[in-house]
């Protein structure tokens, strides 16, 4: 048995969360700073937090190495297996030309491409999160604004953006549930804190969204329609949150504010369209993105597309490009039915022990990660594959090409799968090593300024492992347990680690390379991450500001009682 040192550096809680963090900070310095190629960056915080739980936390290296595996694997499925399936459904309606249909569809809306990030990445990617969550929503999203026109790097930048807001909701609810079952707290009032944080993030990022899409220019000429949007989405997630369930906040969310916008498109219209990379002058996106076509993408993704005629109707072509999207939403909507949900859980789950591991806390509790829990009816990944399959029947894919098409989506994602890989092996080192554990304590040790660190503590959990979920199963007892020492409400500590978690999200490895392969920009992640970093920081200090508040008498109204 091996029980998790606190303090094993010197016997000092401070140099141990020093060394704890030192494979986060080689691998961002290395990303960010030495534009190191992501993989690489992942492979070498992985190998240092190896050795540092070895000869510092005097891990067992036979764990150690357990832990890797288990780590890996968890990356593998369900991670890499969203995101394998979300982009073969994507490339198999490239291989059909459905996609360019797509695109022709998407600008029947508008063909202006600060809106279409709002509906896109902002609103829809809020409904494939709140459905699928993980890497699905930005590889989704980012494909369907090429398709509309954008630069590739613009694309990726937008979708990791308004990747945000829905996250803390996302996945019908996982995180909150998750934190509420690890905390035992109650799901509702962490629901209803989190209701009343989030939806202040949601209200500012389509404004930045058209920001980004056209600087200044764009703020000034499509804020009205961007401040709908935040408005809509944010009180639909405060009232759904507040009132309703949990799982469907995102999905009332995300559904009302497609109906606001396109409502609002009706009466009114941005003085000036800015549209087919009009809005991206800058020399770093035109040398990154050699190609914006759907065709060209294609042809860089080694996936040809096809010469076979698609309807002239127009009502048919509208149906058949956004038929495998309808297909996901179906299956999942179907998914989540409670009968269903029971019985997937039931006969397509399998949980065991992992093999070689055998650790307790420092208060001599067995570690929750060493049990391996395998959801392969019900993953994300696997109903997705069950919409592709219907994508296949819709679109008349034969079974040859849609295995030619898996394999190349493979192949091209081969980098993507080794940084996924080696950035969930460190993260479960740390976490059973102990190495996570040091990091948190030393900073709930702050007494009353933890206030002011917890959202920084949610933000790390997302930004190492890429998923709130896991931040929230990560951190969320430290964070009550740090909130009762000194005094702070357990409820706002534990929905903070929640709520500004999700900003960590763009910076993630994970979520970076997924977008990077999403847009065929591989090695790209370097760039997007020095790109958002400035944004996730700011968005930060603003949630910060805001739970500070919460935490006094200022907006202390707002905080549910435990």
């Amino acid at each position: 048995m091996f029980t998790q040192p606190l303090a094993p550096i010197f016997g000092s809680i401070g140099w141990s969360a020093l060394f704890a963090a030192l494979p986060l900070i080689v691998m961002f310095v290395l990303l960010g700073v030495f534009r190191v190629k992501a993989a690489y960056a992942a492979l070498a915080g992985l190998a240092l937090s190896i050795v540092l739980a070895v000869v510092g936390w005097q891990m067992p290296i036979g764990q150690a190495l357990s832990g890797t595996a288990e780590g890996i694997l968890y990356g593998m499925f369900p991670i890499l297996w969203i995101l394998i399936n979300a982009l073969w459904i994507y490339r198999l309606t490239l291989e059909t030309g459905w996609f360019e249909a797509l695109g022709t569809t998407i600008r029947s809306i508008s063909n202006d491409l600060r809106v279409l990030s709002i509906i896109i990445a902002f609103s829809f990617g809020a409904l494939l999160e709140s459905l699928a969550g993980f890497g699905a929503p930005v590889a989704i999203s980012a494909a369907m604004l090429i398709a509309a026109g954008m630069k590739p790097l613009k694309a990726a930048l937008v979708s990791l953006l308004a990747n945000t807001a829905p996250v803390a909701f996302g996945a019908m609810g996982a995180p909150i549930i998750a934190l509420a079952g690890v905390t035992g707290l109650p799901v509702q009032s962490l629901a209803a804190m989190a209701g009343h944080q989030t939806p202040f993030i949601a209200f500012l990022v389509p404004l930045i969204l058209v920001f980004v899409v056209d600087g200044r220019r764009g703020l000034r000429q499509t804020w009205p329609i961007a401040l709908v949007a935040g408005v809509v989405f944010g009180a639909s997630q405060f009232v759904t949150a507040n009132y309703f369930a949990v799982e469907l906040t995102d999905v009332v969310a995300a559904i009302a504010t497609v109906i606001a916008v396109l409502v609002m498109l009706r009466f009114w219209q941005p003085s000036e369209i800015v549209s087919f990379n009009e809005s991206d002058t800058s020399e770093e996106g035109a040398a990154l993105a050699h190609d914006t076509t759907a065709s060209a993408l294609a042809g860089a993704a080694g996936t040809k597309t096809a010469t076979r005629a698609l309807p002239t109707s127009a009502v048919a072509r509208t149906w058949g490009a956004i038929a495998p999207y309808l297909a996901i939403i179906t299956i999942f909507a179907i998914a989540q039915i409670p009968a269903i949900k029971t019985w997937l859980g039931e006969v397509g789950t399998v949980s065991f022990q992992w093999p070689g591991l055998d650790i307790t806390n420092a208060d001599g509790e067995p570690i929750p990660a060493q049990l391996f829990k395998l959801d392969h009816l019900k993953a994300t990944g696997t109903l997705l594959l069950f919409a592709g399959i219907v994508t296949m029947v819709l679109h008349k894919i034969n079974i040859k090409t849609a295995l030619r098409v898996y394999g190349e989506t493979l192949r091209e994602l081969r980098w993507t799968i080794l940084t996924v890989a080696a950035v969930l092996g460190l993260a479960f080192v740390m976490n059973l090593s102990g190495q996570t554990a040091s990091l948190g304590y030393a900073l709930a040790a702050t007494g009353g300024f933890f206030v002011l660190l917890s959202p920084v503590i949610g933000w790390v959990g997302v930004a190492i492992t890429g998923s709130d979920t896991s931040s929230n199963s990560l951190f969320g007892l430290l964070q009550v347990t740090a909130a009762n020492q000194v005094g702070l409400n357990p409820i706002l500590m534990a929905a903070a680690n929640s709520s500004a978690g999700v900003l960590g999200k763009m910076l993630s490895l994970q979520n970076l390379a997924v977008a990077a392969a999403a847009v065929n920009l591989h090695g790209s992640e370097s760039t997007l991450f020095r790109k958002l970093l400035g944004w996730s920081l700011a968005l930060l200090a603003f949630i910060t500001l805001l739970i500070f508040l919460q935490s006094t008498p200022v907006l202390g109204w707002m905080v549910p009682q435990p």
